[in-house]
């Protein structure tokens, strides 16, 4: 399973976040986001993932995102349409966001196919980052074929509840604002306890 860790900023938390068992980290590259990554820089480590997180940015934005921050992947995170989404693709694969409520409509995802990945957040007025979950028992509604992750305030005591989704194209979780001790500064021992549960569910 794939566990992303989004929203770090400091250098010695990431580092310490990048030595435990962890494949993607978000970069925040929206600016009125509290995790915003301003002039901060992260190092770059080995076998692990750089995600930069965006919302309607413009595509000249993305290109010098992944020179300044040498990012694998892009999130996108607002109402981006396809066109622009098949654009971005061409740079870097993406990883689509959609914000899930109950009157969510379901079909609108089937035309974000070709995306790397669709992530599953909450819908909320913020982009991310609220710490509410919505309802889990409607993912099986998601019938594509693309691999997604599940986000929306999941926390250190939702591994059983991960542990029970069944869908087969489940391939991993976003953690943010509930292993925080303040934003963008993740409680290494949260993570740590977090990443432990969730591979000894794998073996």
């Amino acid at each position: 399973m794939i566990i992303k860790v989004c929203g770090l900023r400091d250098r010695e938390n990431h580092q310490e976040i990048s030595n435990l068992d962890v494949e993607m980290i978000g970069i925040n590259l929206y600016e009125p986001s509290s995790r915003f990554i301003g002039d901060y820089r992260l190092e770059q480590i080995e076998g692990q993932l750089r995600v930069g997180v965006f919302v309607k940015a413009s595509i000249s934005d993305l290109k010098q995102a992944i020179t300044e921050h040498d990012l694998d992947l892009l999130q996108l995170h607002g109402d981006e349409d396809v066109a622009y989404c098949k654009e971005a693709q061409i740079l870097k694969p993406i990883i689509k966001v959609f914000r899930i409520d109950p009157d969510f409509d379901w079909n609108i995802i089937s035309d974000f196919a070709f995306a790397e990945y669709i992530l599953l957040d909450t819908k909320t007025k913020l982009f991310g980052g609220s710490g509410k979950k919505f309802d889990w028992s409607i993912l099986d509604r998601y019938t594509l074929d693309t691999p997604f992750l599940l986000s929306g305030g999941i926390g250190p005591e939702d591994v059983v509840s991960i542990k029970n989704i069944k869908h087969p194209k489940f391939i991993g979780v976003d953690i943010n604002s509930k292993f925080e001790i303040s934003p963008a500064m993740k409680d290494l021992s949260l993570v740590s306890a977090f990443t432990k549960e969730i591979r000894k569910i794998e073996s």
